[in-house]
């Protein structure tokens, strides 16, 4: 499942509805009874935190993979008052709403990954993986990844898709944006995904040539492809139309050069670029449904946080909210 599942919470009532979208999130992955009970719980929670303590936001769920297991990432953000001490907050008994106090460290608890960014004033991000009771330990990855991916509002589908194939020295990933909204960009997508699967052993600029040929018969999109070779420490780059991607680290910022056409219909060139990977090194690409003038150095500390809460913190605070919208986000493992 590419696309995120969004639940908007503004008062208690909608508590409910996030449980059930989670529930059945985790009845489709395959979750046993204890294990989606503890998913409702968490849930439930984090859905109680938005409305007492930060007048609402937005609950995001998504199916997670890692070898053969399959978990449940939930994310959750808001514009609140924020924390000022989070390990604090995360201490049973520890309460700014005069309640019990137990509710993070319920989510602590039940949740195999668990972390947060907050900014007093500005809000709250809260991340936090559940995977099944019987799931093996898995060695580090070496290439950790955050997305969101939601269409616009009203559709019942994406126009924006992204994928990510990851081996032992070298990722590739791509990110589509189908012309438009709605089922017809969610086609020229899809093609684009097809034709990135069946060329993964290709450059990226191949790739963005075989798809120009194969979405012809589509409404043609936007796309972006970054090959990461970690053993040459570089970045392979081709992009047409509006995805927008950039290369981060400590102390580094470059952004990646795409050229102006619609893949399917008009190219006027396909180039690629190559940049330098660091080995703390940030991937960031993100369809047009996403404003351009977010700076990250802006969130104090965000850029050492999983790619999941740059994802949403960037997501939250610069969604255009009238398109589908996707961010990517790769961070070296």
């Amino acid at each position: 499942m590419k696309e995120s599942v969004a639940v908007t919470i503004t008062e208690s009532s909608q508590t409910g509805e996030a449980r059930r979208a989670a529930m059945g999130l985790a009845t489709r992955l395959g979750f046993q009874e204890t294990e989606r009970a503890k998913v409702g719980i968490v849930v439930t929670e984090i859905a109680n935190n938005l409305v007492q303590h930060a007048h609402g936001g937005v609950v995001l769920m998504r199916s997670l993979k890692q070898h053969s297991t399959i978990g449940i990432e939930i994310l959750s953000l808001d514009k609140g008052r924020g924390m000022v001490d989070v390990d604090e907050c995360l201490q049973d008994g520890f309460s700014t709403a005069r309640t019990l106090g137990n509710g993070m460290g319920a989510i602590r608890r039940l949740s195999g990954f668990l972390e947060i960014y907050s900014i007093p004033n500005q809000g709250t991000a809260l991340l936090a993986h559940l995977w099944p009771d019987s799931a093996p330990h898995q060695p580090e990855k070496v290439l950790e990844i955050g997305a969101i991916c939601l269409p616009k509002r009203g559709e019942e589908v994406s126009g924006d898709i992204w994928v990510c194939e990851v081996d032992c020295c070298r990722s590739l990933l791509l990110v589509a944006d189908g012309l438009g909204h709605g089922p017809a960009a969610a086609s020229a997508a899809d093609a684009a995904v097809r034709i990135f699967q069946e060329h993964l052993h290709s450059s990226p600029g191949a790739i963005v040539e075989a798809a120009h040929a194969a979405l012809r018969s589509t409404r043609g999109a936007a796309l972006a492809i970054a090959e990461i070779d970690f053993d040459q420490q570089s970045v392979r780059f081709a992009g047409i139309g509006n995805i927008a991607a950039s290369i981060f680290s400590f102390t580094e910022h470059r952004n990646l050069l795409s050229h102006n056409g619609t893949v399917g219909h008009e190219i006027r060139k396909i180039q690629e670029f190559s940049y330098p990977w660091y080995a703390n090194g940030v991937l960031i690409m993100h369809s047009d449904g996403l404003g351009a003038k977010w700076q990250i150095d802006r969130y104090p500390g965000l850029i050492q946080k999983h790619p999941s809460l740059i994802a949403g913190v960037l997501y939250r605070d610069f969604n255009r909210e009238r398109d589908d919208v996707t961010v990517l986000v790769a961070k070296g493992g």
